[in-house]
């Protein structure tokens, strides 16, 4: 019995609809990432909107949610095919043994991909080495080894008619269950891109209503004494002058880079009327922290996002000065930015060289 399931399950029907849409799951979670790599490190041809302000939420939304999808999708493709991967000889030719190959890189890089995406999402980290970089890099050799896959495969592979008829109902229930454990795993992560879901979703939900993934302490960053002054250009501003500037009020989300997003009420002064009262053109800035070390110590503000109205140093956060662990004694929040460019505990602004 349970040999005759699964050669139901593992027909080349089945196994072809498992991969078109494992084949989406994956092309989505590519290209919502790639987005995401050149949004952070953008190359001289590439422009990020600043609108909507909610676009990158739901791109790096898609990105984590239908990474989550392609677990169970993935882990049900090797089901059905797991039978042909003990097959003997192990090569029969140039083709098939590109077709092995393929399948072994895609399915090292795939797992990697899928497991340590998980362990971000959840903010652990059991390895010695940076995460972004490699997640990136391997994205590249799984999305080749992919093409590879498709392009040996596609010509070679027919579906006899009478497999396809043949314990159809069982075929069809295995793929109702694999398209449900899909769903819910999407049900459990987009609680955090979408608010109306959090009660629901496990895994995407967040301890607070605007969670702090570094706090000050772990920068190293204590309260900024009387002393503390903004640089901007040649320009000096102490607290109590930003905070006597004319105030910008706007609803604007912090969306990380795992996934999860907060909207929040910040108050500040538009980053354009701060370079115009230092004498500066609205062009890059770059942003400094008072945090000593770390890859997001600094950033780069396109002047794109320097001329919009609600690119703000913020004071205030939903009516109260800014808390410490959200950058005290002020930050930058800009529209449609990765939570990791809006940096916290600024202590000067410069135009780029």
């Amino acid at each position: 019995m349970a040999a005759r399931a699964a050669s139901r399950t593992s027909s080349p029907h089945t196994a072809t609809r498992l991969g078109a849409w494992l084949g989406l799951a994956f092309g989505l979670c590519f290209l919502t990432g790639l987005l995401s790599h050149l949004v952070q490190h953008p190359p001289g041809w590439f422009a990020w909107p600043t609108r909507p302000v909610w676009l990158y939420r739901v791109t790096q939304g898609v990105h984590v949610t239908s990474g989550v999808a392609a677990i169970p999708l993935l882990l049900a493709k090797l089901w059905t095919v797991h039978p042909k991967l003990f097959e003997r000889p192990l090569v029969r030719g140039v083709p098939h043994a590109l077709e092995r190959g393929s399948v072994l890189v895609l399915l090292g890089a795939a797992f990697f991909e899928l497991v340590t995406g998980l362990f971000n999402a959840a903010r652990n980290y059991p390895w010695g080495f940076f995460f972004p970089p490699a997640h990136y890099a391997v994205a590249w050799v799984a999305i080749g080894a992919l093409l590879v896959h498709v392009a040996v495969k596609l010509p070679l592979f027919r579906t006899p008619a009478e497999e396809v008829r043949r314990g159809a109902l069982s075929r069809r229930g295995f793929l109702l269950a694999t398209g449900g454990a899909a769903a819910l795993a999407v049900l459990a992560t987009a609680g955090g891109t979408v608010p109306w879901l959090r009660r629901v979703s496990v895994l995407g939900a967040r301890s607070t209503p605007l969670p702090v993934n570094r706090t000050a302490r772990a920068a190293g960053v204590t309260a900024a004494g009387d002393g503390w002054r903004l640089a901007v250009g040649d320009r000096r501003f102490s607290l109590a002058e930003l905070e006597a500037l004319p105030q910008t009020t706007a609803d604007l989300p912090i969306a990380c880079v795992e996934g999860w997003s907060a909207s929040a009420t910040w108050t500040g002064v538009p980053v354009r009327d701060l370079l115009a009262l230092a004498g500066l053109e609205p062009a890059d800035v770059v942003v400094e922290s008072l945090e000593r070390a770390g890859p997001y110590r600094t950033s780069t503000l396109p002047a794109r996002h320097v001329r919009d109205p609600l690119t703000l140093l913020a004071l205030r956060l939903d009516g109260e000065p800014l808390p410490l662990d959200h950058g005290s004694p002020c930050r930058i929040i800009a529209p449609d930015r990765p939570g990791v460019l809006q940096t916290k505990w600024v202590v000067r602004l410069g135009v780029a060289a």
